[in-house]
């Protein structure tokens, strides 16, 4: 008999769980309270940076190597589905600019070189050669990855659940407002309108919900932040600012919002194109707490005027482009930004899969391989992935 799953959150570790999971033979029912890519979720936008960068935190970028081969089979299995297929990884480079204190890209290199990503150190001059549209002003140190690039989110994750389905595995909309454990397991879920799943395995891969869910056991280890994007209007017909033409782009620098009391380290980072919704800017710094349900997602002229800012450092030919669209997402942080991978401490057959903080949405592939191990195979789960840590 195989074994019955729920998966609970189908974004981009939920929906390639549950499609893993079907894969390897286990009878899977996938829950979301919205649908996939839905703007609430971790994973809506249109994009997302695909990168091996990780300094000294091997394990990443030995996950993302994977993660990059998974999304390239699944682009070629989409490609012979249907033609033609937009890729839904785009590799056209990851630049990563280093203004002073540089460890963080020195100490990538040997992790990126063992997973076998190609990576070049350049100095300043030479990036200016290769990208002069680009002001490397302050720029001490250029890191280029040549197999990285970006992910279109929303539509990737729309067709991890179309193929999901596809393969034979259930899909419903439904919310899950309490998680009964119960002594040491958990048999079944009853969804806010009444149906009850029952199952022998159940993961909840529910991203700025899983405190919620599970007060007790999450609570605020994992906080939910609010993130703002921009996306400028570039000039007609001027390729500089196309994926074709630019790779995706990360610029690390100590720099201070005016509200802060110290000059801390922050990254700001981009991608061009952003399937033709304009050239974005995004600052990666965590942001307030941040209500994902009921949150209003409307962005602050606060932060528009610091994107400006950066664009006219970075960017100044487009330094007046127009504002073609924001967004407000969130991540959801753990405390030391690993994600979250480990059983309920009550309940051994319910798996807790959470905590991208904002680096998990390229990952998903190789999550939803790793967490179908651990599942069906009982691999032991790495020490960072643990909820005791």
């Amino acid at each position: 008999m195989r074994l019955r799953v729920v998966v609970v959150g189908a974004g981009a570790f939920g929906g390639w769980t549950a499609l893993m999971l079907r894969r390897a033979g286990a009878q899977v029912t996938l829950v979301d309270a919205w649908g996939p890519g839905h703007a609430r979720s971790s994973s809506s936008g249109e994009t997302r940076v695909i990168r091996g960068t990780y300094g000294d935190r091997a394990i990443y970028t030995t996950m993302a190597a994977r993660a990059m081969q998974l999304w390239k089979a699944h682009d070629a299995q989409a490609a012979r589905a249907r033609a033609p297929h937009t890729p839904f990884f785009h590799r056209n480079g990851a630049l990563w600019m280093f203004s002073g204190d540089d460890a963080f890209g020195r100490a990538s290199l040997e992790p990126m070189q063992a997973a076998g990503l190609p990576v070049e150190w350049l100095a300043p001059a030479e990036a200016r050669v290769r990208w002069p549209h680009i002001s490397f002003d302050g720029v001490t140190g250029v890191l280029f990855e040549a197999e990285a690039g970006y992910a279109l989110a929303r539509r990737a994750s729309e067709h991890v659940v179309e193929t999901f389905v596809a393969e034979g595995g259930g899909y419903i909309v439904g919310h899950v407002p309490h998680v009964p454990v119960e002594g040491t397991s958990l048999r079944a879920l009853t969804l806010e309108r009444g149906e009850t799943l029952q199952a022998d395995c159940f993961v909840f891969a529910c991203g700025p919900w899983l405190g919620s869910l599970f007060p007790d056991v999450v609570g605020r280890r994992i906080r939910a932040s609010r993130q703002e994007s921009f996306y400028f209007g570039t000039p007609a017909g001027d390729a500089r600012w196309l994926p074709s033409h630019m790779p995706v782009w990360l610029d690390m620098a100590r720099r201070g919002r005016q509200a802060d009391a110290d000059d801390t380290a922050r990254l700001y980072y981009g991608i061009p194109g952003n399937a033709h919704r304009g050239f974005k800017v995004a600052d990666d710094t965590y942001g307030p707490t941040f209500d994902p349900t009921h949150g209003d997602r409307a962005h602050t002229p606060e932060m528009l005027a610091e994107a400006r800012a950066f664009l006219r450092l970075r960017f100044p030919a487009i330094a007046d482009a127009p504002l073609l669209g924001s967004e407000v997402c969130q991540y959801e942080l753990t405390s030391d930004t690993h994600f979250l991978i480990d059983q309920h401490p009550a309940a051994a057959n319910a798996w807790l899969v959470g905590g991208g903080s904002g680096h998990g949405f390229k990952m998903g592939p190789a999550i939803g391989e790793y967490v179908t191990r651990v599942v069906l195979q009982q691999a032991p789960v790495d020490a960072v992935f643990r909820l005791v840590r």
